[in-house]
């Protein structure tokens, strides 16, 4: 029996362990070895297409030093050695200090025209790759760039190890198994022959080579070694910027032609007093978002021009270079008559959309009228897509509720085009959105869309629960997708975010110095805390309930009166509408109340600021505050919340915020609070008063890494990565089609 129990069992595992040594560990070494060469190919080219422009820019042939002392600060990286760059007959202009001497530059004869690299010195253990190189004079160099391939044998020895290691601990469990089947079964004979014989466990005394430590205990350390690598891996990928933006632009998209589409416009050119353009930067939370995207990617971005001067800059086509510090972005203009922007905008978008999609108890108006110029004005911005396009296949990034009708509308026009639209609002249930006269054909048009994007999850399930109910298609819930009429929609959260750090920073004062300057400029004593609050002037936002709030801190703690400023810029926005003038009127008159009942003669409870703020003059305020008071009714994400936590580089202040937005589900070091409770408001504002340094260092702490981390760069890099996917299948589907 042991005999055949040897034969069914020990000798499988033997002959396992034998394969995975004798054929596994070189199989592993060989398909390393070539993905390493690969790998070092490809960075020998990112490298070059890194440095190729700065170093065109700096090659002198008479004076090499300025070049010299590029390329040693770009070879700081373990496995690139340096740079070589030769003249066209093979001598040497320049070397960085660690190439060694055995690489050299090749014959002009030697080197084929186009040829990508050189043969690699197997002494020295180097991969050297040659590209060439033209400065704008017209002068030719060939680039040598030398990696050290030692790294390559030190990772194979690790990974032979590992799997050798791997192998022999497998082997040790098996038999241990084995063992343990066989005890169990010796034990079962004894207690028939003499009697039951106490048992222990028997991988209690299993310990490898470290007598402190089981051997299950290391294989799963092991694994845990494994995996925190690969999170570190995970984070570096996830660490985006504008470099990260564009390398996927680039190589991903292939560098094919942006669009944005959005009413709003990232610049304002406005006639000043004395009747010269001005320039001015809205206040918008989806302008903050898209414009760094623009600044990274380039591209077009087509908007209404609303300023009053915005005509007198543009040129023939009405375009205009932006931003006008540092242009790196088209701004295409579009002109709407008065009755269009009366009806699409003031209408259709801000008095029927607008408070259908945000829960603040505003009654939607619906016009029939309105509606007509809304379609008129999305086939208006479809026309001019089309006009930029101009036969090409571009990336159309669709922004926000003014544009529900574009997606389809531009397929019409036959515009090969790629199209996402990003929804910067909630969208209400299917019951509340049953509520639109056009739902149905609002609904048909967006789904022409590749994706449609929302802030959170559930705003994604609330419009698949409304597509059910309301159109004929296919909607798979778990990859959340609509396919209606062959075309396939992609629903997706993609939770919107800043800059990383924000460019207003640069020159924004010191905290103190923002301290000093926010209370000389409002007249705040020095003794009295401040906080602050930074809206458009809008129903949504709850600057009422926040008065109310802090009317209600005051009663409740009295000791705080004189002690306390709250500043609330409220940027006046669609003040022609009626809930908005009734708004602004409320706001005034509950301002007098408050200030009249608890003011003084050198001391304001509430401090309003009812006039449009420049970023750098916002970021000021976030600087200088104590806590800041974001308390939205209903928000799609609130960028508000993130510049606050962005301006505190110190560590310190406090972020009260509503329940109802979309960042409290990202920011969760906030105080959370109900906006709509006023006494819970007031307490949270106390808590904020009174907590102690360490424990707002320690939130703000937390909520800083989570905006850097998931900055804008992130949120635009997650949505084009997944339309280039998109136009990488459509491609395939092409090739399909035509073969």
């Amino acid at each position: 029996m042991m005999r055949s129990v040897l034969f069914r069992y020990l000798l499988p595992i033997a002959v396992a362990v034998g394969l995975m040594a004798f054929v596994g560990v070189p199989y592993v070494d060989h398909v390393l070895g070539g993905w390493f060469q690969t790998d070092v190919r490809m960075r020998a080219r990112l490298a070059m297409t890194s440095v190729g422009e700065p170093l065109a820019a700096l090659m002198d042939p008479r004076d090499p030093a300025r070049a010299q002392a590029y390329l040693e600060r770009v070879a700081s990286d373990e496995r690139l050695l340096g740079f070589v760059v030769c003249r066209p007959d093979g001598a040497t202009i320049l070397r960085t200090r660690q190439v060694p001497a055995s690489v050299a530059c090749p014959d002009g004869s030697a080197l084929e025209p186009h040829s990508e690299s050189l043969p690699p010195p197997r002494a020295d253990r180097l991969a050297v790759s040659g590209f060439d190189l033209t400065t704008a004079s017209g002068q030719n160099y060939r680039v040598l760039v030398v990696h050290d391939l030692g790294y390559i044998d030190r990772r194979q020895a690790t990974a032979r190890n590992f799997m050798l290691a791997f192998a022999l601990i497998a082997a040790g469990a098996l038999a241990l198994v084995f063992a343990f089947g066989i005890r169990m079964l010796l034990q079962k004979w004894i207690r028939l022959l003499v009697g039951d014989i106490s048992s222990r466990r028997f991988l209690d005394d299993a310990h490898s080579s470290d007598p402190s430590m089981p051997v299950l205990m290391e294989v799963r350390q092991a694994l845990r070694d494994m995996e925190k690598s690969q999170r570190l891996e995970i984070e570096f990928l996830e660490n985006w910027s504008p470099q990260a933006l564009q390398q996927v632009v680039r190589e991903q998209l292939e560098a094919c032609p942006m669009m944005v589409v959005s009413n709003r416009e990232p610049y304002i050119h406005n006639l000043d007093s004395s009747g010269m353009p001005v320039v001015q930067v809205p206040a918008s939370g989806m302008v903050t978002a898209i414009e760094p995207i623009m600044r990274a990617c380039s591209g077009t971005w087509i908007a209404h021009g609303s300023g009053s001067a915005d005509r007198l800059v543009v040129d023939h086509r009405d375009h205009v270079r932006v931003p006008p510090d540092d242009p790196s972005y088209d701004l295409r203009r579009v002109w709407l008559s008065s009755e269009e922007e009366e009806g699409y905008y003031y209408g259709f978008s801000n008095e029927g959309l607008w408070p259908l999609c945000h829960l603040a108890y505003v009654r939607p108006a619906f016009r029939e009228e309105d509606w007509k110029h809304y379609v008129a004005v999305n086939k208006r911005f479809a026309d001019v897509v089309a006009s930029e396009a101009d036969g090409s296949e571009p990336v159309v990034l669709i922004q926000d509720f003014h544009f529900a009708l574009l997606p389809k509308l531009i397929r019409d026009r036959g515009v090969k085009a790629t199209i996402a639209l990003f929804w910067h609002i909630p969208w209400p249930n299917a019951e509340t959105f049953g509520v639109c006269p056009w739902k149905r054909e609002i609904l048909l048009h967006m789904l022409s869309a590749d994706i449609l994007g929302f802030h959170t999850r559930y705003h994604c399930q609330n419009f698949l629960a409304t597509v059910d109910r309301l159109i004929e298609c296919q909607i798979d819930q778990e990859h959340m997708t609509i396919t209606h009429q062959g075309h396939v929609c992609r629903v997706k959260p993609y939770p919107i975010s800043i800059e990383w750090p924000p460019r207003w920073l640069a020159n924004t004062p010191p905290h103190q110095e923002a301290r000093l300057s926010v209370r000389r400029r409002w007249g705040i004593g020095e003794n009295v805390r401040i906080g602050v609050g930074v809206e458009r002037w809008d129903f949504t936002k709850g600057i009422l309930e926040r008065f109310q709030a802090v009317e209600t801190l005051f009663d409740k703690h009295p000791q705080w009166r004189g002690r306390l400023t709250f500043l609330q810029v409220a940027a006046p926005s669609r003040s022609k509408l009626p809930a908005y003038k009734a708004l602004q009127d409320q706001t005034h008159s509950e301002l007098e109340r408050i200030n009249s009942r608890f003011g003084t003669a050198d001391w304001k409870p509430i401090v309003l600021i009812g006039e449009h703020q420049e970023p750098a003059q916002v970021f000021e305020l976030y600087r200088a505050a104590d806590f800041c008071l974001v308390n939205s009714l209903h928000d799609g994400m609130n960028l508000v919340a993130k510049e606050f936590v962005a301006a505190r580089d110190d560590e310190d202040g406090v972020l009260v915020l509503s329940a109802f937005t979309g960042a409290a589900r990202e920011l969760v070091e906030a105080l959370i609070v109900n906006p709509f409770d006023v006494s819970e408001t007031a307490n949270a504002i106390v808590a904020a008063l009174d907590m102690d340094r360490e424990e707002r260092r320690k939130r703000m702490q937390l909520m800083r890494r989570t905006v850097s981390e998931a900055n804008v760069y992130r949120w635009a890099g997650r949505l084009l990565l997944d339309v280039a996917r998109i136009r990488q299948r459509q491609t395939l589907t092409h090739w399909t089609e035509d073969s």
